[in-house]
């Protein structure tokens, strides 16, 4: 039996759950961490080499989303998707130059509906696209509107290129290279480590006042630069490559792939060295993201404050011969996504379906905001967030355009659709063919079975769904 205080401290705690307040009604803050290119391996999501326990302790006090997507596995198109609220298809943002208000003016952000909310919003680093590492240290293409402050970090990683290593001669410019440098320098003088330090000054700054804070770290995006005793952790030696078997190029259709000659010819030792500069980075990032987490419990903001961890989209480590993004493969489609603190009574992994796009109405109303758009395409994961188990029905919609550099002259849109069992891939609508995978028999994504008779019925619920989310998004 509970006494009548008990009671009514209960009766208080479950209405500021509904109402994105938490004790004293104050508003609940939002630290929003973005890093950028890292897939899944990491310790929490099973990766049996990878160290990240700063990220394992934020995913085992809340929910950690085993089957989250991109819209687009592309840096700014996938970026201003997330922080719109809208497909891409919408904000007709599918490269690295246009800028979604050319398109939609007056479009309310994430971060601008904060603002309306009386939150102070802001960011350090990267949220909205910029080149990387071209850009760091400007604005490149953020947007302006969406905050009260920012911060436009640069580290010794900028000035430290010309010692790169490459290991993929055939690509130009350091943002699409496969390079790497283990860096002499600590932590705290790199992009990523001057990212942490200007977020900790920025919550202890407005600690006493709700805050919508994006902390934008550089890495594991190429070239991976780090301190080296993160590339210490990860022998060479010791890595294995991911197999790859020629059946693999042909499996799907040729607008399916991206790195063209597979694994961009390299040799199992370049592999390994990629590997281990690769991992190397994402430890960097996971001992930044500690020390965030640590100054939240410094400052005592822990029970106020809803963390979220998210990737603008995966990577590909040399699964079916594909390194880094643009392909609607599992391993560049999938990205981890973690939220805990604040409103997050769910705990351990959720196998639902979801979208970076699902994030804007999530927050909206884990936060209890008003003034949020009624346009927006994703869903409020707020019912996983309480139960990581609970009734959901909603796929994840994945898109891609083959320019005419890789395609002769004649463009090329893939568009592919994600349910918890299976994906389903059309190019240019079926004409330049279709995909089909079923994870539950294949985990690997090696047996496409669009043609096959005995998934035809499969096959046609899936292109209906994919067509009709299309349709609702634009395309």
């Amino acid at each position: 039996m509970m006494n009548r205080r008990e009671f009514l401290a209960g009766a208080a705690a479950f209405a500021g759950g509904l109402s994105g307040q938490t004790g004293g009604g104050r508003k609940r803050n939002v630290l929003f961490i973005a890093t950028d290119d890292m897939n899944n391996a990491l310790g929490c999501y099973g990766h049996p080499v990878v160290k990240t326990p700063n990220l394992d302790r934020l995913a085992a006090r809340g929910v950690r989303f085993d089957r989250a997507y991109t819209q687009f596995p592309l840096c700014s198109p996938s970026r201003s998707s997330l922080m719109t609220g809208l497909g891409p298809d919408t904000t007709k943002v599918y490269n690295l130059t246009t800028h979604f208000r050319s398109v939609i003016p007056d479009v309310v952000t994430m971060p601008q509906c904060f603002q309306k909310n009386g939150y102070c919003a802001a960011r350090v680093g990267k949220i909205y696209h910029y080149g990387n590492p071209g850009q760091i240290g400007t604005d490149g293409l953020d947007d302006p509107p969406s905050w009260n402050h920012k911060v436009n970090p640069r580290g010794v990683d900028k000035d430290e290129e010309p010692k790169l290593t490459n290991n993929t001669p055939m690509l130009k410019g350091f943002g699409s290279q496969l390079s790497f440098y283990a860096s002499p320098e600590a932590d705290g003088k790199h992009t990523d480590g001057i990212v942490a330090e200007e977020t900790i000054r920025l919550l202890e700054q407005h600690k006493d006042e709700p805050f919508f804070l994006g902390a934008g770290f550089y890495r594991p995006h190429c070239p991976y630069i780090a301190p080296s005793k993160y590339f210490d952790m990860y022998p060479a030696d010791k890595l294995e490559p991911i197999p790859y078997d020629e059946a693999e190029g042909t499996m799907a259709p040729p607008w399916a792939y991206f790195t063209k000659p597979p694994n961009w010819g390299m040799t199992r030792r370049q592999t390994q060295e990629v590997l281990q500069a690769y991992y190397a980075s994402i430890s960097f990032v996971d001992a930044n993201v500690g020390r965030l987490l640590a100054a939240l419990e410094r400052l005592k903001l822990v029970d106020n404050t809803l963390v979220v961890f998210w990737s603008d989209h995966g990577y590909g480590n040399g699964e079916h011969g594909q390194w880094m993004k643009q392909t609607v493969f599992e391993a560049a489609s999938r990205m981890p996504l973690i939220m805990a603190g604040a409103g997050v009574k769910g705990r351990g992994g959720c196998g639902r379906t979801v979208e970076l796009l699902d994030l804007y109405p999530t927050l909206a109303e884990a936060c209890g905001l008003s003034h949020v758009p009624g346009n927006l395409h994703g869903k409020s994961m707020k019912p996983l967030l309480e139960n990581p188990k609970a009734r959901w029905d909603t796929p994840a919609l994945t898109q891609v355009k083959r320019g005419a550099a890789m395609t002769k002259g004649k463009l090329v849109d893939g568009y592919s659709i994600r349910t918890e069992r299976y994906r389903y891939t059309e190019w240019n609508g079926g004409e330049e063919g279709m995909e089909m995978y079923d994870y539950q028999r294949d985990p690997r994504e090696v047996r496409n079975i669009a043609r096959e008779p005995g998934a035809q019925s499969e096959r046609a619920r899936l292109q209906t769904l994919l067509r009709e989310t299309m349709r609702r998004r634009g395309g």
